[in-house]
């Protein structure tokens, strides 16, 4: 007996055009019956049903139907909806420079991700896992034998010891380990404080959470924590400070003193400590110091940390939390209804990456500090005023030398003009003003890549 269908029409939203486009679901019925072929042609094009006259005849009610939705394509387009808690951020800086440096063929030394491939062992120990059958949800918190490679990673970079199975929670990507940890402990209210500038998604996902925000802005050209500004912003009404070190955009690494002075801080006003530590491995002045292995602080803090930027594969989005059990369960439970699991496949490959021999990390370090060299040197030449980074791959300078406006007017001349592509460091502060002066360059492509765009911005770029 041939399939029987009653078919339904709805309304989705195409990703281009925003307009309603007509498709149809169905449900087995005796009310309407159409040859199998029909139903296979029907539900595989992005034709609306009014394509097919026979069935529009045999059925009034949907010819009625798709008269009225065809009226409703020719309405005004609604305005743009969105809670207030987050109307007022806007496309990321991010997406709309490396839209801009598509259009006007610019380099991209704007967007933080490699233009270079990560490292076959790791790829092809993925294409393995996938082969292997690894292709189902993973356990929600992650592949126990992932859980295990970052305890063995996080023992060799701190000395501490942590449980995978109650302190180690996988996510997808960094950006979720930050958004489950504000979402998981964080009450509306609370206050936590930021260090500017920061990387935009601390304010967002904090804003989701209904927290408090106090911004402690850090100046060039050292970014120096001011310790007196932090002594007096914590107050009985801070639950958190958040770290990033080393520091996106800026290149600072927060030193053993500044750290330490946090930790008194935070223990004596029982505050928690978020430390975003993804890019622990590009350490170059100074060695990497985490939080959580100072005395009395492992207890109160979060430590966050990721794949991508190590291995030059961020589009794995792999990331993790590392917390003591009482907080582990406040940043699980948001977990489980942010993502609920994290790609299977790449956690397999991602224990491989995370076991790789310390020549990896030695080789990582003196690629990326030949890569800084070249961009550095070069903008020196160009006439920008360039601050020290001494961890990440960003570098932030002063485009004042050359009279425009603003970090936002800069960038787009830049674009558009020179053919580069760099940040405005603005959208990284709470008070815009405070960055207005500032922008930030990225060094993680090849070496090619980095001469040609310093070849163009000292061709055509011109102190004024």
């Amino acid at each position: 007996m041939r399939s029987q269908c009653i078919w339904t029409p709805c309304e989705v939203l195409t990703p281009l055009s925003f307009k309603p486009s007509t498709f149809f679901t169905f449900s087995f019925s005796k009310q309407l019956l159409l040859p199998d072929k029909s139903i296979a042609a029907i539900s595989s094009t992005r034709r609306g049903i009014s394509s097919y006259p026979s069935l529009m005849a045999s059925s009034p009610s949907l010819k009625d139907a798709v008269s009225t939705q065809n009226e409703s394509t020719q309405k005004t387009q609604q305005p743009l909806q969105v809670a207030k808690r987050l109307e007022k951020f806007k496309t990321t800086i991010f997406t709309q420079m490396s839209s801009l440096a598509i259009k006007h063929g610019a380099i991209n030394l704007g967007q933080g991700f490699p233009n270079f491939d990560g490292p076959e062992f790791v790829k092809e120990a993925a294409i393995q896992a996938i082969k292997d059958g690894k292709n189902q949800y993973a356990r929600g918190y992650g592949v126990p034998d992932f859980s295990s490679a970052i305890a063995e990673r996080f023992k060799k970079d701190t000395g501490l010891v942590v449980d995978p199975e109650k302190e180690i929670t996988v996510t997808s990507g960094c950006t979720e380990a930050i958004a489950a940890t504000m979402l998981g402990l964080i009450n509306p209210g609370d206050e936590v404080i930021l260090f500017a500038p920061f990387y935009d998604s601390y304010e967002a996902t904090l804003s989701m959470a209904g927290a408090k925000i106090k911004c402690i802005t850090l100046h060039p050209p050292d970014f120096a924590v001011p310790i007196d500004e932090l002594k007096s912003a914590i107050t009985q009404d801070t639950r958190a400070v958040l770290i990033n070190t080393p520091h996106n955009p800026t290149g600072k690494m927060f030193s053993r003193e500044e750290l330490s002075t946090i930790a008194s801080l935070c223990i004596e006003n029982d505050v928690l400590v978020f430390t975003d530590e993804v890019y622990d491995k590009l350490a170059f002045e100074l060695d990497h110091i985490s939080m959580a292995s100072l005395p009395g602080m492992y207890e109160r803090t979060v430590t966050l940390n990721s794949l991508g930027k190590t291995f030059s594969l961020t589009g794995w989005k792999i990331g993790w939390a590392i917390a003591p059990p009482h907080l582990t369960w406040g940043v699980r439970q948001a977990h489980s209804f942010l993502t609920f699991a994290t790609s299977t496949p790449m956690q397999w490959a991602a224990a491989v990456a995370l076991r790789a021999p310390e020549s990896y990390y030695v080789e990582l370090k003196r690629d990326y500090m030949a890569k800084k060299e070249i961009l550095v040197e070069g903008l020196k030449a160009v006439g920008f005023k360039v601050f020290p980074s001494s961890g990440t791959y960003f570098v932030v300078v002063d485009h004042t030398p050359f009279g425009l406006e603003n970090d936002i007017a800069f960038c787009e001349y830049l674009i558009k003009e020179v053919g580069v592509v760099a940040i405005p460091t603005s959208v990284f502060y709470l008070n815009p003003e405070d960055g207005k002066n500032l922008v930030r360059f990225t060094f993680c492509k090849d070496e090619g890549t980095l001469r040609a765009a310093v070849d163009r911005m000292k061709e055509k770029l011109k102190r004024k």
